[in-house]
């Protein structure tokens, strides 16, 4: 009578505690590629979003992101209407990063559609004045 409630305990710590490092670590990308991305600093041979991305990847070694989980947005000043893609000097830079986590144990999964459970996180910060 106990065994089953004591399984779905563990599996649930275990499950839960993957989302929240997954989420953590989400967090923290998104944060360190945004502050790469306000610099207006390029890696050698990649455009602006393509340093973005590597910069959040980096931050992320354990978390594969696909090329689409990144959208990128901006505001720019004394405007009130986010824009799409990455802005310039002066502008509010914003990476949003969307991320499916498909949870590791069956008995804990049946409780999420598809046994996933979404996840997004995002940064926004002023860019600065000039880019070198």
């Amino acid at each position: 009578l106990i065994t089953p409630l004591l399984l779905l305990l563990t599996f649930s710590i275990v499950d839960f505690s993957s989302i929240f490092y997954v989420y953590l670590a989400l967090e923290n990308g998104v944060s360190q590629a945004s502050r790469f991305g306000v610099t207006g600093a390029v890696l050698p041979s990649m455009t602006r979003e393509e340093s973005i991305r590597s910069a959040m990847r980096t931050a992320t070694p354990t978390i594969t992101l696909p090329d689409a989980a990144f959208t990128f947005t901006h505001l720019r000043p004394r405007q009130s209407t986010w824009l799409t893609g990455i802005g310039g000097p002066g502008d509010v830079a914003k990476v949003r990063v969307n991320y499916t986590w498909t949870l590791f144990t069956p008995l804990v999964s049946q409780f999420f559609t598809n046994g996933q459970i979404n996840l997004q996180v995002e940064s926004a910060m002023l860019s600065e004045r000039s880019f070198n």
